[in-house]
């Protein structure tokens, strides 16, 4: 059982900046993040390997997100810049997977966060 604590989320106007947390208690082979705006599905937005540091990112974010970890901490990192209203969005961090996951699937991942709100105004 993995348990993760999210922070980090809060309001910021367009081409501002924020950074969110995740605490786990535990390491899988996939840390990811996801987000949901109202009345859409959850999606893909960044994920590492915890032992390789291989990072993934969807095509939206690259260039402006950055995902990161601490081992020392056992932490995963979201720097989120140049942010826009489309940013808009419950965040959630994830872990699970092995070798063979597909880390863009919400499916890999087993445990998930509570969710943080990031809102961005225009």
């Amino acid at each position: 059982q993995v348990q993760l604590v999210e922070s980090g989320g809060g309001l910021v106007q367009a081409g501002g900046s924020l950074r969110l947390s995740c605490a786990a208690s535990g390491r899988t082979y996939h840390m990811g993040w996801f987000r949901q705006a109202p009345g859409k599905d959850r999606e893909f937005v960044a994920a590492i390997g915890w032992n390789s540091g291989n990072t993934y990112y969807t095509d939206s974010v690259k260039g402006r997100f950055t995902i990161s970890r601490d081992s020392a901490k056992n932490t995963v990192y979201l720097q989120m810049s140049s942010l826009k209203p489309e940013d808009t969005a419950v965040y959630y961090c994830a872990a699970g997977g092995d070798y063979r996951s597909p880390y863009y699937r919400a499916s890999t991942y087993t445990y998930w966060g509570q969710g943080t709100q990031v809102t961005v105004s225009s």
